[in-house]
C-alpha cells in the first residue's frame, strides 16, 4: 500500500527495544528494516524467560543495556512494556543522553495514589475519592471503609487485582494471597519502588493496595504524545465491557464521544502530564465518562503506547504507532511519517475470555485457523493457551481468562 505523503527515505540509528512481544514483537519486526532494532529484555508471562523475575535489577539491567547500546551503535530506546520497560526506556536514556520521557514522570503516572494526588491539584473535576488501603499485603482489613468500593494495587499492570468488592468479606476474601502469590508480587514491584525511593521518596511506598469510589459510565482510551513539551493528539478508542462485568469485551475505534467531552479530556490530560513534567513520548489516558455527574473522570495514566490500539488506528487512520515511537525514541516529530491509505473505516479488537474457572478452552486447530483466515485476510488472531494452574491465577488475579484477541476492520461498524 502506498504512502499518502513520502517523505525522504533513509535507514535510521539503530534503537534498542525493551521487553518486546506480542503486538510489539510483531510490529517492531517489521519496522526492523527501516528502523533497525536492537533487543533486550523478557517475557513475563513464558517459561523459562520469566524466570529472570528471581534476580531482576532494574539499574543493573539498565546499566546492561547501556553497555550493548554502546557495543553496537545503539543511539535511542523504546518501550511500550507496562510493568518494567517504560521505566527502564527513561532510566536508560537520562543514563545515554537520549530522547525519553523524565523519569520522574513515568514515576508518578505509574504510581496510581501519588497520580490521584496530582490530579487532585490540577483538574480536581476529574478526580474520584480515594485513600490507600491501610493493610500489608494479605494483612487485617481495617473498618470505616464505605462499601461498593473499588480496590486496586498503587503500582501494577493488566488490571491485576483491580476489583469492584462489596462488604469487608468481599475485600477480606480478595487480598488474601499464599506465599507464592506475595513472592510474584513483590518482585513485581521491588523494582519500581527501589527507583521509587530514590526520585519521588514523598509519593509513599508502592508495596500497597488503595480504594476508590466506584464509577458507572462509558469507558474510554485517550492516546497521544508529546515531542519538545508540545501535546499531540492520537485518537480516543471506546472500551465496551461484558455485560455485568468490567472485564473488556472489545474496543472499537473510532470513538462515539462526542466532541466537547473529548476535548475535556484532552485538557485533563494535558494539565496532569505537564504537571508530573511529562514532556516526550506516548502516552495514553484511561477514563470514564460519568454517568452520574456527565464529567469525565480518570481512571489511569500510562506513559507508554497502548499497543493493542496500534492496529487499529493503522486500520483506519493509516498511522502507525509503533513507528511513532521509534521516531521519538530518535527525537523525531512523528508528525513528519508517512501516512498510508486506510484499509477500514472501522475498527475493533475482540477480546474472548472465560469467567467459568471449570471449563476446558479449546484452541482452534490448523484447519480451522485457514479457514479462519481464507475469510478475512487482514484480521489478527492472538491465542493464549494456559496450564490448569496458570487459570486459576487469572481467575484470582483478573477474574476471568483472556484466552484469544482478534483484530477485524469493515467499512463500518455494522460491517
Amino acid at each position: 500500500m502506498e504512502s499518502i505523503n513520502k517523505p525522504a527515505s533513509r535507514k535510521r540509528d539503530k534503537t534498542l527495544v525493551l521487553f518486546s512481544y506480542d503486538w510489539d514483537a510483531i510490529e517492531f519486526d517489521r519496522l526492523a528494516p527501516r528502523w533497525p532494532q536492537l533487543k533486550s529484555g523478557f517475557d513475563l508471562f513464558s517459561f523459562p524467560s520469566n524466570a529472570r523475575l528471581a534476580w531482576f535489577d532494574i539499574e543493573r539491567f539498565c546499566t546492561l543495556a547501556a553497555t550493548r547500546a554502546r557495543l553496537f551503535g545503539a543511539r535511542g530506546v523504546v518501550s511500550n512494556h507496562e510493568q518494567f520497560g517504560a521505566l527502564s526506556a527513561a532510566l536508560l536514556a537520562e543514563k545515554a543522553g537520549w530522547p525519553g520521557t523524565p523519569v520522574e514522570a513515568v514515576l508518578a503516572c505509574q504510581h496510581k495514589l501519588y497520580a490521584r494526588e496530582v490530579l487532585e491539584r490540577v483538574a480536581p473535576e476529574a478526580n474520584v475519592p480515594y485513600r490507600r488501603l491501610d493493610a500489608e499485603y494479605g494483612g487485617d482489613i481495617p473498618g470505616g471503609i464505605a462499601y461498593p468500593t473499588f480496590v486496586k494495587p498503587v503500582k501494577a499492570a493488566f488490571s491485576v487485582l483491580a476489583k469492584n468488592v462489596r462488604s469487608h468479606d468481599d475485600l477480606h476474601a480478595h487480598t488474601r494471597f499464599g506465599p507464592w502469590e506475595l513472592w510474584v508480587i513483590r518482585h513485581l514491584v521491588e523494582p519500581f519502588e527501589r527507583i521509587l525511593r530514590q526520585r519521588l521518596p514523598h509519593a509513599g511506598t508502592a508495596h500497597s493496595l488503595m480504594l476508590e469510589r466506584p464509577l458507572r459510565g462509558g469507558q474510554y482510551s485517550l492516546d497521544g504524545y508529546f515531542h519538545d513539551g508540545q501535546y499531540h493528539g492520537i485518537g480516543i478508542v471506546d472500551a465496551i465491557m461484558y455485560p455485568g462485568t468490567d472485564a473488556f469485551m472489545r474496543f472499537d475505534y473510532p470513538s462515539r464521544l462526542p466532541g466537547p467531552l473529548r476535548s475535556k479530556a484532552e485538557q485533563v490530560a494535558v494539565r496532569f502530564l505537564k504537571a508530573v513534567g511529562f514532556k516526550h513520548g506516548l502516552f495514553n489516558m484511561e477514563f470514564i465518562h460519568d454517568d452520574e455527574t456527565g464529567e469525565i473522570k480518570v481512571i489511569e495514566f500510562n506513559p507508554r503506547m497502548a499497543s493493542q490500539f496500534s492496529d487499529l488506528y493503522a486500520r483506519v487512520d493509516g498511522i502507525d504507532l509503533h513507528e511513532m515511537a521509534l521516531a521519538l525514541g530518535q527525537g523525531l516529530d512523528p508528525a513528519v511519517l508517512p501516512v498510508r491509505e486506510p484499509s477500514a473505516g472501522c475498527a475493533s479488537s475482540f477480546v474472548y475470555r472465560s469467567f467459568d474457572p471449570s471449563a476446558a478452552i479449546a484452541m482452534p486447530g490448523k484447519r480451522q485457523l485457514a479457514a479462519f483466515h481464507s475469510l478475512f485476510g487482514d484480521a489478527l488472531l492472538f491465542q493464549f493457551p494456559k496450564l490448569p494452574g496458570q487459570v486459576q491465577r487469572d481467575f484470582k488475579w483478573l477474574g476471568s481468562y483472556r484466552y484469544g484477541i482478534m483484530h477485524l476492520g469493515g467499512k463500518d461498524p455494522h460491517d
